[in-house]
């Protein structure tokens, strides 16, 4: 089933994301209509910023729209990240390791939430004392997708996610998903179990020069420019290594009539791989 992703963030962070000032339609609302507006499509997070929402708000929302969506939704999770929201919204952005250690208690109490009768929880960062969720999502379980690429964070992924998520191209992702696939085995669960995903920057052009320049641009961003036959070899190496599912972001493929050209064309390259 195809899907469309939702980033979670109230600006551009002024680099491969954006402009600080370029408009940005917030995400919770964003798939609570989709979910009105389509009927057979996945609909998910890419990824929910822990640092401003939090679980068990964030449960009841992904309960609802899966709900709503018959259960078409997928929900990403991460620690959160981006500097200047924080800043301009007064919103703190703790340490690394307080980030990652809170994301732990995140997964932790967001999969009970969704999936226990009740939640009782007293954690550094969390307190829940017979926390109620209702209703449940209709999927059972409702997938979390933990985006993740550093050990510790791989580490969270392994215990609570059912689709691990990171950017990269296909040598950077194998190495990360090396560790992954170590670390599941360590914790006594089957690799298998857990579906993996990724994204990059995608231009499709006949323009050696452009392709380069754009890959250049868009650094330190995983990204993959060329002709349809290019992009698509780069496509099967990611199949290769293990990825089931690659997501390209659209906010580089241009607007209106071009970014839907971009797509069908996309959609044709692609096409040997679904």
């Amino acid at each position: 089933m195809d899907g469309i992703y939702v980033s979670d963030h109230f600006m551009g962070d002024g680099g491969a994301f954006g402009a600080v000032d370029a408009p940005v339609l917030e995400a919770t609302a964003l798939l609570a209509a989709m979910a009105t507006a389509t009927e057979r499509i996945r609909l998910g997070s890419l990824v929910f910023g822990s640092t401003y929402r939090h679980p068990a708000v964030l449960a009841n929302w992904a309960a609802t729209v899966d709900q709503v969506s018959g259960g078409r939704l997928v929900l990403g999770l991460g620690a959160g990240w981006q500097e200047n929201e924080h800043e301009q919204y007064g919103i703190e952005l703790p340490t690394v390791k307080d980030r990652v250690d809170r994301f732990a208690e995140v997964c932790e109490v967001t999969r009970s939430l969704l999936d226990a009768e009740v939640t009782h929880f007293a954690g550094e960062w969390f307190t829940f004392d017979g926390a109620v969720c209702e209703p449940k999502p209709v999927q059972s379980p409702l997938p979390l997708l933990v985006g993740a690429k550093g050990d510790r964070m791989i580490g969270i992924a392994a215990r609570w996610a059912d689709e691990w998520n990171m950017w990269g191209l296909p040598e950077v992702v194998a190495g990360r998903m090396a560790v992954l696939e170590r670390t599941c085995e360590r914790i006594g669960r089957d690799p298998g179990t857990l579906a993996r995903s990724t994204q990059a920057l995608v231009m499709l052009t006949d323009d050696a020069e452009a392709a380069r320049a754009f890959v250049e641009s868009v650094a330190p961003r995983a990204a993959v420019a060329g002709t349809p036959d290019q992009v698509a070899e780069v496509v099967g190496r990611w199949q290769d290594v293990g990825i089931d599912e690659l997501i390209v972001p659209d906010f580089v493929l241009g607007t209106g009539d071009r970014k839907l050209e971009a797509l069908d064309a996309l959609a044709v390259a692609f096409a040997p791989f679904r």
